[in-house]
């Protein structure tokens, strides 16, 4: 590490290419903590708005001043995007440990672009990370070594929660699950505000029953110990308003159905994103 990972702030220096939606949530998350003097690559020019006393931001590789040595280097660009960028990383293999957040691309396939002996972290966060809510999965390639995968750890809990599993395999359907997840919460809020205005209620009430119902049942279900089926039957009396609704969605052709099968299309699709 260099000198400045000890001497200044709490997160050594790193090395962020790309400042996108994730890449900046997790930019935002070490510097609550203390961020070392550290260098993004990004060729936006938003990207200029990260700059500060504990950042450089740089639009290309070639900007990256020599001395300059990353304790991590965070890849956080589009997946269909790394077979152009990466290999001007290459240079930083043996002394930094490589963290990817891009779905799709496998431990396997980025060492291809940055060589046989870069040590690769492949991590799959989500976008609640932005409020440090996130979840990520996180899995070490061979040569990672114990304090490399420590670092990575930290990295990632500065955006929320992290689990690490040994097989690579699983990260396809955790981007399904918990990448993709978001989204499929947004589709509900988004379902059942368009409900309540189809039932006549003014549409800044409909928004706020939406929202609200979907932000404090997940923070219910944060805080409670007990499984989600519980959490759902507990809400549910017989022959009630809920024990209808949920009549409707429980079809074998409605919600069960249809979430297992949207799973399983974007496990298939982060397989076929794999390089």
């Amino acid at each position: 590490m260099t000198e400045a990972t000890t001497t200044a702030g709490h997160i050594p220096p790193i090395l962020l290419i790309g400042c996108g939606r994730m890449g900046s949530a997790m930019l935002a998350g070490w510097r609550e903590q203390g961020l070392a003097p550290s260098v993004a690559v990004d060729p936006s020019p938003a990207a200029a708005a990260f700059a500060g006393p504990d950042l450089a931001v740089v639009a290309g590789p070639e900007a990256i001043a020599p001395d300059f040595v990353p304790a991590a280097v965070v890849l956080a660009v589009k997946p269909q995007n790394a077979a152009e960028t990466l290999p001007a990383y290459a240079r930083f293999t043996g002394g930094s440990v490589f963290l990817s957040i891009m779905a799709g691309r496998t431990i396997g396939g980025i060492a291809r672009l940055l060589g046989p002996d870069a040590a690769i972290v492949r991590a799959m966060p989500n976008t609640p990370a932005a409020i440090r809510q996130g979840v990520t999965v996180a899995c070490p390639g061979q040569g990672v070594g114990t304090p490399q995968r420590a670092l990575c750890d930290r990295l990632l809990h500065a955006i929320g929660t992290v689990a690490w599993v040994e097989d690579e395999a699983f990260l396809d359907p955790v981007t399904a699950v918990s990448g993709s997840g978001p989204a499929y919460v947004f589709l509900l809020a988004e379902l059942m505000e368009q409900a309540a205005l189809e039932q006549g209620l003014p549409p800044a009430l409909a928004r706020l029953l939406a929202r609200q119902t979907v932000a404090g049942s997940g923070a219910l279900l944060a805080a409670s110990a007990e499984d989600a089926a519980a959490l759902r039957k507990a809400v549910t009396s017989p022959g009630g308003t809920t024990a209808a609704a949920l009549s409707v969605m429980m079809k074998s052709d409605a919600w069960p159905l249809t979430v297992s099968e949207a799973i399983a299309a974007a496990t298939r699709r982060s397989r076929e994103l794999a390089g």
